[in-house]
C-alpha cells in the first residue's frame, strides 16, 4: 500500500482530508496523572522515537461547493508548524478557496495560521466559527489579566484573529452548522472545546481536536490529563465519555495531534481502550 502525503477519507458526500501543519514539542512531563517513566515506556513500545513531537492536524472538508478548514495550525508561533498554506496548495486548495474555517479551540496552535506575517487574516474569504464560550474566555479582560505571562501571550494571539476576521467572525454553541455537520461540546481542554461530527449516508467521522496529545497514553490511560487542560478533571470525564461512545458505537475519529496518518479507530478490549491508525 503506497502512503499518500495528504490521507483522506470519504465520508458519505464528504471528502475530509489531513493536513499537517508541521509539528510541536510537548514535555511528557506535563502529562498529569502518570510519572515519566511508564509515559515515555508506552511512548517507546509503540515505535515512537521522538515521544515529545506532536502533530499538528487541521482537516479539510470538501462539501458539495463548500470548502471547509477546522482549525488552522500554529501558523510557525514559537517556530511550531507554518506548513499549512503551503501543504493546502499540494491539495490544490488556494487558501482563498477556503470559505469556512472552524474552530475547535482558540490555542495557539490552531489559530496561529490564521494570520499571516503580518497579522493580516490568511483565508480572505472564510467565514470563521468558534464556540460562545471559547470567544468570551479570550476575550474576557479579567481572564487575561489573572493569566501568568505565557498564558497572556495566548490571549493576545486569540485576540488578534478574532479581530483580523471582523464581521466574518461568528458563534455558536452545538448542534448542526451544516448539513451533515453538528458541532458537539467537549469542555476540559477549554470552555469552549468543540468536537465536529460529519454524519452522512450511515457514515460518520468525528473530528476532537484535542481530547488527547499523546493519543497512546491518553487512550489506554483517559484519566491522564495535561498541564495545558483548563479543567483537568472535567478534560478527563469528557474523554472517558467520549472514548466509550466513539468505540461503541464505531465512529472513526481525527484529532489535530494524532499521527501524521491523521485518522483512527478506537476499541475497547477487556475494559481497556486501544486507538489504531485508519489505513487508506
Amino acid at each position: 500500500m503506497t502512503r499518500t502525503a495528504f490521507p483522506s477519507q470519504r465520508v458519505g458526500a464528504f471528502t475530509v482530508t489531513a493536513i499537517s501543519d508541521g509539528t510541536l514539542t510537548i514535555s511528557l512531563e506535563q502529562l498529569l496523572g502518570m510519572d515519566l517513566d511508564q509515559a515515555t515506556a508506552i511512548q517507546s513500545q509503540a515505535g515512537i522515537r521522538e515521544p515529545n513531537v506532536l502533530n499538528i492536524n487541521c482537516y479539510l472538508i470538501r462539501m458539495g461547493n463548500r470548502m471547509v478548514l477546522v482549525d488552522a495550525g500554529a501558523g510557525g508561533f514559537k517556530q511550531w508548524g507554518g506548513e499549512l498554506k503551503t501543504r493546502l496548495r499540494g491539495v490544490g486548495v488556494d487558501p482563498a478557496e477556503i470559505d469556512t474555517v472552524l474552530l475547535t479551540h482558540a490555542h495557539p496552535d490552531h489559530v496561529g495560521g490564521l494570520l499571516d506575517e503580518t497579522g493580516s487574516r490568511v483565508f480572505v474569504n472564510a467565514e470563521l466559527w468558534a464556540h460562545h464560550n471559547e470567544i468570551t474566555f479570550w476575550t474576557d479582560d479579567e481572564m487575561r489579566d489573572a493569566a501568568n505571562e505565557r498564558a497572556r501571550g495566548n490571549f493576545d494571539l486569540a485576540r488578534r484573529a478574532f479581530t483580523a476576521y471582523g464581521t466574518s467572525l461568528h458563534s455558536f454553541v452545538e448542534g448542526d452548522l451544516f448539513p451533515g455537520l453538528a458541532a458537539v461540546a467537549l469542555p476540559g481542554h477549554t470552555k469552549g472545546h468543540t468536537g465536529f461530527l460529519i454524519d452522512s449516508e450511515g457514515e460518520r467521522l468525528l473530528i476532537w481536536g484535542d481530547i488527547v496529545h499523546f493519543p497512546l497514553v491518553q487512550t489506554s490511560h483517559p484519566e491522564v490529563s495535561i498541564t495545558l487542560d483548563t479543567d483537568p478533571v472535567q478534560a478527563a470525564d469528557t474523554r472517558q465519555r467520549l472514548l466509550e461512545v466513539v468505540s461503541r458505537e464505531q465512529i472513526m475519529v481525527a484529532g489535530s495531534h494524532l499521527s501524521d496518518r491523521g485518522f483512527a479507530i478506537v476499541t475497547k478490549v477487556d475494559n481497556h481502550f486501544h486507538i489504531k491508525n485508519v489505513a487508506e
